[in-house]
């Protein structure tokens, strides 16, 4: 609690009187992050015209990481361990959380469907391609929430390597999957 009244500047007594303990002062902080994270992204989504699906992902990891910068101190929370473990035992606090994260897959893999249809997205499972964009975006975000790594210093290179990810291309086979599926066939007619 006094890492809380220190983070939101207010007394431990009176995050006491209004909450009668630790779970249910996370849950309430949890419901205001969802409803904050929510509408930031709701108008992100209004505010911006994107030319194809490619586009919109790029924007899309801009925008998060921007918005981690912007809720630094509520992304800490977000980011603490104890959190998950209350959200285990605790269906609101997991409520909470889901739709949290599941509002970050949204955006990511509507870019990706967008990018299907107009064909600058490749064929990939948009949802794991949501989740894999998110991995990589708020990897980077944990590290510099911890002071670890600056997020900024990637960020080219974050851009670069979802693109090759995403992107329309022939796909080629490694040469040992090449060399299974030859052993597959062979296998087979035997």
């Amino acid at each position: 609690m006094a890492e809380l009244s220190k983070l939101t500047g207010a007394a431990e007594g009176t995050i006491f009187y209004h909450f009668k303990n630790k779970e249910e002062l996370f849950v309430a902080i949890l419901q205001d992050l969802r409803k904050a994270i929510v509408e930031e992204f709701e108008n992100y989504a209004r505010q911006k015209d994107f030319k194809n699906g490619l586009e919109m992902a790029e924007g899309a990891i801009s925008f998060y990481l921007q918005l981690s910068a912007h809720l630094e101190n509520r992304f800490l929370l977000l980011h603490r361990h104890d959190l998950y473990e209350l959200a285990e035992v605790n269906p609101e606090c997991r409520s909470h959380l889901e739709a949290i994260y599941d509002c970050f897959l949204d955006i990511f893999e509507s870019a990706v469907a967008r990018g299907q249809k107009d064909g600058s997205i490749g064929d990939v499972t948009p949802r794991k391609a949501a989740l894999l964009l998110f991995s990589m975006v708020d990897g980077l975000v944990r590290l510099n929430t911890y002071n670890l790594y600056d997020a900024g210093a990637l960020y080219r290179e974050l851009l670069d390597l979802s693109r090759r990810m995403l992107e329309t291309r022939v796909h080629v086979k490694s040469p040992v999957l090449q060399h299974r599926a030859s052993s597959n066939e062979k296998a087979n007619m035997t």
